[in-house]
C-alpha cells in the first residue's frame, strides 16, 4: 500500500537520508493508526537498499519487491534488520491474543546482533512497533544502546504516545511528528483496502475512523453505519420510551454481535466528543460529563466483562442526555 499522508515527515526523514545526516535514533510518534509503523518498515527497507548498493532505486521510498533486500526482510532472514514487536502469548497460535508488552529478553536478544558488523553494508536498522510497549526493565535496556549506539546502526521506534516514554529515551532521538490524515486521504486508503465497500460505506468508516486509516479499518464488515444512525437518534431524541436503548442492547448484546459491541463502545465516547464541538454552556458542560461517563463505563466494560446488553442499555442513556432542546 502506498504511503499517503504526513508528508513533511516522510520528507525530513529523506532529507537527513540525502545529506548524510542520518541522526541514530528517530522517535515517530502520532496517533495510532495514521500509518507510522508502515513507514517505519518502508523506511528501514529503503535505508538498507541504499546502503547495500545492489539494486537501482527510483525517487522515493519504493524498493523493487524483487530485490534481495526486499525478499530477506520478507522472509525475516535480513542479518541487518530486526523488527521488535508484541509477540503472541501461545507460539503456536500466532493468530490469537498478544502479549502485553515487550520483553526485556526481547531487547537483550539484540546485543548478539550488535557484538558483530552489519553484513551487506556499514547499516544495520531497528525497527520497534510500538516503544510504548517495551517492559519498563526494557526501556532500561534499550537506553544503554541509544546512550551508545553500535555503529551503523539506526533505531527507528514508534509511539502513540511519547508522553509516557522515559524522558532519557526522547531526549536521545529526533522526533518525527505524524498527525490524523484529512478525509479525502483516509478515503483514499479506505477505497484502496475495501474495493467492494460503497460510497455510503466508505463515508461511515471515514466519520468512524476520525482521521486514523488503521481505526477505520477495524470498523470495516460491521455495519458502522447503522451504529452511527442509532448513536444519532439517541442524541437526537432523547429515547423517552426506551425503545431505541432496548433495540441496541439485543441486537448488540448476542454474543454473536461482540465485534459490533465492542465497535459502539469505542465509537460512543468519540461520537459525543463530536458534538460537543457545537455547544456551549450548559449544553457543554452536560456533553463534557456524558463523554467522562461513557470512557469510563467504556473502560469497565473491557476491563470488568460487563454484561453486554446492559452495558450497551446503559450507554444508550449516556448519549441521550444529549437530547436537543
Amino acid at each position: 500500500m502506498a504511503l499517503i499522508g504526513n508528508e513533511s515527515a516522510h520528507e525530513a526523514l529523506a532529507a537527513a537520508m540525502r545529506n548524510g545526516n542520518l541522526h541514530h535514533a528517530w522517535l515517530i510518534a502520532g496517533p495510532e493508526g495514521v500509518g507510522k509503523g508502515m513507514f517505519a518498515r518502508a523506511a528501514a527497507l529503503r535505508m538498507l537498499a541504499e546502503a547495500a548498493g545492489r539494486d537501482r532505486l527510483a525517487p522515493g521510498w519504493a524498493v523493487p519487491p524483487e530485490s534481495q533486500t526486499a525478499h530477506l526482510i520478507e522472509a525475516g532472514a535480513h542479518p541487518d534488520y530486526r523488527e521488535l514487536v508484541r509477540l503472541p502469548k501461545d507460539p503456536d497460535k500466532p493468530d490469537e491474543a498478544l502479549a502485553r508488552s515487550i520483553t526485556i529478553a526481547q531487547v537483550r536478544s539484540l546485543q548478539a546482533l550488535f557484538a558483530t558488523k552489519p553484513s551487506f553494508s556499514s547499516r544495520r536498522v531497528i525497527v520497534i512497533d510500538a516503544i510504548d510497549d517495551l517492559e519498563r526493565g526494557g526501556a532500561n535496556a534499550l537506553l544503554k544502546n541509544l546512550e551508545e549506539p553500535p555503529a551503523g546502526t539506526i533505531f527507528l521506534l514508534v509511539s502513540h504516545a511519547p508522553g509516557r516514554l522515559l524522558p532519557t529515551i526522547r531526549s536521545r532521538c529526533r522526533l518525527l511528528r505524524f498527525e490524523a490524515l484529512d478525509d479525502g486521504d483516509v478515503a483514499a486508503i479506505l477505497r484502496d483496502q475495501l474495493p467492494d465497500a460503497t460510497t455510503g460505506e466508505i463515508a461511515a468508516l471515514v466519520k468512524a475512523g476520525e482521521g486514523s486509516p488503521g481505526r477505520a479499518l477495524g470498523f470495516a464488515g460491521l455495519d458502522i453505519a447503522s451504529i452511527e444512525s442509532e448513536m444519532a437518534a439517541l442524541a437526537d431524541t432523547g429515547d423517552p420510551s426506551n425503545l431505541i436503548r432496548a433495540r441496541l442492547a439485543k441486537l448488540l448484546g448476542a454474543k454473536a454481535a461482540q465485534p459490533r459491541y465492542e465497535a459502539f463502545l469505542e465509537r460512543a465516547p468519540s461520537f459525543i466528543a463530536e458534538r460537543a464541538k457545537s455547544l456551549s454552556g450548559d449544553a457543554l458542560r452536560t456533553a463534557l460529563d456524558a463523554y467522562a461517563a461513557a470512557r469510563e463505563l467504556s473502560g469497565a466494560a473491557a476491563g470488568l466483562s460487563l454484561d453486554a446488553s446492559a452495558t450497551v442499555f446503559e450507554m444508550g442513556g449516556i448519549l441521550a442526555r444529549l437530547r436537543r432542546i
